[in-house]
């Protein structure tokens, strides 16, 4: 840490060694670099960098909105050790839910080096099915009618998920989203006309890069000819498609543009394309303090230089749903095979530099995901000028560019975690925060995954 650093926010952490609670503060570097600086009293200092400040990128300051809390109505655990120890969801988290996330299985048909879930390496098994079921009624009772994602493992490796698709479609949830690698979906005839017809609205599509030998790194295995039958099968069923990047460092980083161009050109069915900067938990074959991170910034920078300005910097918006720091996305019209010189209409995001309300942040965002990601269907809601937006432009006339941040050990900020709306069903009314749940210090010693029940 420098003497001339400044200080621009105090927060609190964990140590990524022990996982305890730390005061942290996000610093501000002479060459525009921002770092999260923690120090545990037991293993030292800890520095990580998590955004970039210059060239044209959003100011740190300007980006990060003061939020009106949304607490749960119905807390499932009670307040006692303080964040992040208490999820359940406890009484000061400040965000509802957008998507309840249910692993339904952790068995995989791939063994891939990069799984967050660390799949497909043992004889774990599936969630059994009226446990399944109980987590839904669960999940409705305190989150109403959210977006839904399977996911595993390999969800579609669990037989009975079009009886699972089809009882939360009955629950009346908005979006039902399935979070696939897309082999089985590319290998077995009907599969996603089954999944459309139990209810099925999306389908979540690991898609790591433009050619196989990103796939080799990240996936093991040549993936291409697969994804792309995954894909048509999918469009053809009437599913939408996001296509879904693990970004590593060094690995495909240099590749965004053209990875953008290629999912432009897929057609409607591809609704947009969403990166997950890697971050250390699961099964990554890298040290903690060697991953190849990237920040948000990062990613605008490249995406911006490398799609030749079809898409800038300047474009894209913080959330008004999950923290500001975790997020950003952008939305525009087809044009041909390109998108349009600027983004379009409203997005999920809309953040302004105003002070946001949670509670409405998460409506907006379930309603975007709801109606843009998913089959085309009318949206019941049409109430407002947002809603309508929706419905006059068509989902198959728009692609959405976001990003998703998770936190792991060394970037875990308190306040992020308890603005998170995305939560992991772990029980019945139980929920846990997506960047809590996969927390692991430095050893692979989970705070919850494989404990919590």
């Amino acid at each position: 840490m420098s003497e001339h650093d400044v200080i621009l926010h105090q927060t609190q952490s964990v140590c990524p060694e022990c996982l305890r609670r730390i005061d942290a503060a996000y610093r501000l570097a002479p060459d525009g670099g921002i770092f999260l600086h923690k120090r545990c009293p037991q293993h030292g200092d800890f520095r990580t960098p998590v955004w970039r400040q210059g060239q044209g990128l959003p100011d740190f300051r300007d980006w990060v909105t003061e939020r009106v809390p949304a607490p749960p109505q119905q807390p499932g655990h009670a307040a006692d050790k303080g964040c992040p120890y208490d999820c359940g969801l406890c009484p000061d988290h400040a965000q509802h839910t957008c998507t309840g996330l249910i692993e339904v299985t952790r068995r995989c048909n791939m063994a891939c080096p990069v799984c967050y879930a660390s799949a497909g390496r043992d004889d774990a098994g599936d969630l059994p099915l009226d446990e399944a079921l109980a987590r839904l009624r669960g999940l409705r009772a305190v989150s109403g009618a959210c977006n839904v994602q399977f996911s595993g493992g390999e969800p579609t490796l669990y037989e009975r998920l079009p009886q699972l698709v089809a009882a939360a479609r009955d629950l009346g949830f908005g979006l039902l989203q399935v979070n696939s690698n897309g082999l089985r979906l590319a290998e077995e005839d009907g599969y996603a006309r089954r999944l459309r017809e139990a209810g099925l609205d999306s389908v979540y599509l690991q898609w790591d890069g433009p050619d196989d030998a990103v796939f080799r790194k990240l996936r093991g295995r040549d993936c291409l000819a697969f994804k792309r039958q995954a894909l048509r099968r999918c469009a053809e069923a009437g599913l939408g498609v996001v296509l879904v990047c693990t970004l590593a460092r060094g690995v495909n980083d240099h590749l965004v543009g053209d990875l953008l161009r290629r999912a432009v050109r897929l057609g409607p069915a591809v609704r947009g394309l969403h990166f997950q900067p890697a971050a250390s938990f699961g099964r990554v074959p890298w040290a903690l303090d060697q991953s190849p991170r990237l920040t948000l910034p990062d990613l605008m920078l490249a995406l911006e230089r490398q799609s030749d300005g079809m898409v800038r910097a300047r474009h894209f918006h913080a959330p008004s749903c999950e923290h500001s720091l975790c997020s950003f996305s952008a939305v525009y019209a087809r044009e041909g095979e390109g998108l349009s010189a600027e983004p379009v209409g409203a997005t999920c995001c809309g953040g302004n530099g105003a002070r946001l309300d949670n509670a409405e942040g998460a409506r907006r965002s379930r309603a975007f995901v709801a109606g843009h990601w998913g089959a085309p269907q009318p949206m019941p809601d049409a109430a407002d000028a947002f809603s309508r937006f929706l419905n006059a432009s068509g989902a198959d006339r728009r692609f959405t560019v976001s990003a998703m941040a998770f936190q792991d050990a060394l970037s875990f900020d308190v306040e992020r975690i308890r603005g998170c709306c995305i939560h992991v069903v772990v029980g019945p009314g139980k929920l846990i925060p997506f960047c809590a749940y996969n927390l692991t210090a430095r050893n692979g010693q989970p705070l919850y995954r494989g404990r919590a029940s």
